[in-house]
């Protein structure tokens, strides 16, 4: 017999995830890094930069598990932890205001409209003039793990990029193995605007936006160029970000993400989406 599962598309931004109610351990039986790869194919299945699982939590409104489109379980999403909080408000499984269980820890959420506010986890592993050698060039960059790594190089000409050639060379560059990293390439605007382009590993590609690469940029263009809280970042979709913090003596404190959750559909997955 064919199992089929409800699930919903959603946008963070830019960024796109499937969502998946698994309070009730729907999907025993057929989950697996595969079953995430097919489904975040795009072409032959819904297609997403990741699958979102809602679960139950005795600590906190609920739970979550992310997975990358690549099916690897990673720490954490900025965007996706957005939609997820949205995803809950939604189906009523909790208030506006409400937290939220990862493996980064417990994450605050503020859901107003459209519009989703996430707490999000201080940075470590900051290390200035990060600098690599790719195709007998130097790089000027810098690293930070922010929940997941993020290489960060700052430039004014990102549009002539190719984000993706030099992206993927740099998430697998001999500095970050094995884990590999996600690479950010951001132009200072003012001192309250960024732009920002971003290969994200695990999609493997560059993305329309990524929450925590935004963040990790704009926690270091303060420690570099003095960037003033609150910053409003415009990925490669355009739709922005803004992200709130503080500064005391030289930690970061009461970092926040928030921008733009939105449904884009909801449906069923028969088997043929994951089962080929």
């Amino acid at each position: 017999m064919k199992r089929s599962v409800n699930f919903i598309k959603m946008s963070g931004s830019g960024n796109d995830f499937i969502v998946i109610d698994n309070r009730n351990q729907l999907l025993n039986g057929i989950f697996s890094k595969t079953f995430v790869k097919n489904l975040c194919t795009k072409g032959l299945s819904v297609g997403s930069d990741g699958l979102i699982l809602i679960e139950k939590s005795k600590t906190a409104d609920f739970k979550w598990r992310y997975f990358n489109a690549d099916g690897e379980e990673v720490t954490f999403c900025g965007n996706g932890s957005r939609c997820a909080a949205f995803y809950a408000v939604l189906k009523k499984i909790s208030s506006p205001s409400l937290t939220f269980e990862t493996q980064a820890g417990i994450v605050k959420a503020q859901v107003k409209k459209k519009s989703v506010k996430v707490s999000m986890m201080s940075p470590s592993r900051l290390e200035i003039n990060n600098n690599l050698c790719i195709n007998q060039k130097k790089w000027e960059g810098h690293y930070m793990i922010l929940g997941v790594p993020h290489w960060i190089h700052f430039s004014k000409d990102i549009d002539l990029i190719n984000v993706n050639e030099v992206g993927r060379q740099v998430r697998f560059h001999p500095e970050f193995m094995p884990e590999g990293t996600n690479a950010n390439f951001v132009d200072l605007l003012n001192d309250r605007e960024i732009r920002i382009r971003t290969f994200e590993r695990g999609v493997e590609a560059e993305t329309l936006a990524c929450g925590t690469g935004a963040v990790a940029s704009v926690l270091m263009g303060h420690k570099l160029f003095n960037l003033s809280s609150p910053v409003t970042a415009y990925p490669k979709g355009n739709i922005p970000l803004r992200i709130y913090f503080k500064k005391r003596d030289d930690e970061f404190t009461d970092i926040y993400l928030e921008g733009d959750s939105r449904v884009i559909y909801e449906g069923i997955l028969h088997q043929e989406a994951w089962d080929y």
